[in-house]
């Protein structure tokens, strides 16, 4: 992959799984106990997609060559679903959270946890990349994927100062907090912002270190009743410093 992400046109092995992954994708969403966010308007749908661990799904294999991917042991995929009128206010969050998800996208680094009553975030899940796999036919504006081109060697540059000359396997229990907000503002202000909409049949292949987010439900935007679904992948990497790429 060249640059922080390469998005893939339409292939048939992709368009297979996604057709495959669909009703069962269907099913396990309106199965799920757990309450939908952002005023229902997300389900988060973790580990929700009952693929087999060699991303095969309903009898169709994962379409590793058309990805350019080695195959690996994969985790149940995530179902990120967002419905129309994406985000709006809910209990869960603060009007802060609420603004920025509304304003900022919702921007994060996937492998940040907030840990502790401070909230400190720390690189406790580190994945080698971020796989997503439109499932339903969409229209652009109906909440895609955004990512910011060129925050990948931002994010790296500032983690390492962060970690100092601390030893990489201690790298994980180091608050990253200060260095992670202020290299996400310089991405903000000198760092183009770009969306990814994608429709089955394609996907989206981002570096592990790409800042991402969701944007807002666009007014007009259309998708089927079970709303816009993505199924994504983020296989563990053995340990942090290999997550920066060091």
């Amino acid at each position: 992959m060249v640059g922080d992400w390469h998005r893939f046109e339409a292939d048939p092995g992709l368009a297979a799984w996604a057709r495959a992954a669909l009703p069962l994708a269907i099913e396990a969403l309106h199965n799920s106990e757990e309450p939908r966010r952002c005023g229902g308007t997300w389900d988060v749908g973790l580990d929700l997609l009952p693929n087999e661990p060699d991303g095969s799904i309903g009898g169709v294999a994962f379409p590793w060559a058309a990805l350019g991917l080695t195959p690996q042991p994969l985790h149940r995929a995530q179902l990120s679903t967002v419905y129309p009128g994406y985000p709006q206010p809910s209990d869960e969050e603060t009007e802060a959270a609420y603004r920025f998800r509304l304003t900022r996208d919702a921007a994060h680094l996937d492998g940040l946890l907030a840990i502790g009553p401070d909230r400190q975030r720390m690189v406790k899940e580190p994945h080698g990349w971020i796989l997503g796999i439109p499932l339903n036919d969409c229209s652009a504006d109906a909440a895609p994927l955004v990512a910011w081109q060129g925050s990948a060697n931002i994010l790296r540059a500032a983690l390492l100062a962060a970690f100092g000359d601390s030893p990489p396997e201690q790298w994980g229990d180091i608050d990253v907090t200060a260095a992670y907000t202020a290299a996400r503002r310089q991405i903000f202000e000198t760092c183009p912002r770009v969306e990814l909409p994608t429709r089955p049949g394609e996907a989206t292949l981002m570096h592990r270190l790409t800042l991402h987010g969701v944007a807002p439900w666009a007014k007009g935007a259309t998708a089927p009743a079970e709303g816009r679904i993505i199924a994504y992948f983020r296989p563990v990497m053995g340990s942090v410093q290999e997550w920066v790429g060091v």
